[in-house]
């Protein structure tokens, strides 16, 4: 009796190729989340190189507000509820401190800066460090993408919106550091596509680890929440209080608004 009931509990060929084929599609969704989230980004940022510098540096800020609400309304209103699902709130808020410290010591170590101007300090360190850098916050996203995928498809769609929101004008800064460094457009653009594919790779990586390891998936997902925290409040928000209080500070708000309602509408 209990061997047959044993026989009857096996997965039949049926099952194993349904999932499968599942999994080779949750795959094959990450995958293109993570090549729009980086490469449409640098799309986006390409077009804005052809406009002319006043008005591309008229679009920029608005863009960054728009950035800002959609990282912090993907990190509390859709990422961090996830996970309160399978960590507790202390184990949480001690992997989201330990996260945001974390990107502080590499934004000290120069392996983690957000450039989105063309008068951005990181204009006076090698190109090469810029591209690193770079290429590791774009496996970082990618690892955030594959993540939120494997917990759920809506909070993929979710993650690679706001990673592709703030890589634009970041991937402007990036470009005219490379620029500002010596690099040609070409040779610029080209490399600029290198470090992008890092997403690609971070996608794939997390894929491999979460398979086989996935009790680390809230903490990865805890550590990507930390991250679009950090760039919001530490890289963006800063930059968005230089100047007047004027009408132009009136439309930051609402971009940053519609950036957090984006978020609350993705999430529902």
């Amino acid at each position: 009796m209990g061997i047959s009931a044993s026989i009857r509990e096996e997965p039949s060929t049926d099952d194993l190729r349904l999932t499968y084929d599942s999994g080779v599609r949750l795959f094959a969704s990450a995958i293109t989340l993570s090549v729009l989230g980086s490469f449409g980004s640098l799309f986006l940022a390409s077009g804005l190189l052809l406009l002319e510098p006043k008005t591309r540096s008229a679009l920029v800020p608005h863009l960054v507000s728009y950035a800002v609400g959609t990282l912090l309304g993907v990190a509390l209103l859709s990422v961090l509820p996830e996970v309160l699902g399978d960590l507790s709130a202390a184990r949480t808020g001690m992997v989201l401190l330990g996260g945001i410290m974390s990107f502080f010591v590499l934004e000290k170590l120069v392996l983690w800066h957000h450039c989105h101007s063309e008068d951005c300090e990181a204009h006076g360190r090698p190109g090469a460090l810029v591209l690193i850098g770079h290429g590791f916050h774009s496996f970082v996203d990618g690892v955030a993408i594959g993540a939120a995928v494997q917990t759920s498809f809506p909070l993929g769609v979710s993650t690679a919106i706001a990673v592709a929101l703030h890589e634009v004008p970041q991937q402007v800064g990036d470009f005219a550091v490379l620029l500002h460094a010596g690099y040609r457009r070409g040779p610029a653009l080209g490399l600029s596509i290198l470090s992008a594919a890092g997403a690609v790779t971070g996608t794939v990586a997390a894929f491999l680890a979460f398979d086989r390891l996935p009790g680390v998936l809230p903490y990865a997902l805890t550590f990507a929440a930390a991250s679009f925290l950090y760039i919001a409040m530490a890289d963006l928000i800063p930059d968005l209080h230089k100047g007047k209080v004027d009408a132009g500070a009136f439309k930051q708000l609402l971009l940053l608004a519609a950036g957090v309602a984006t978020a609350y509408w993705l999430h529902e």
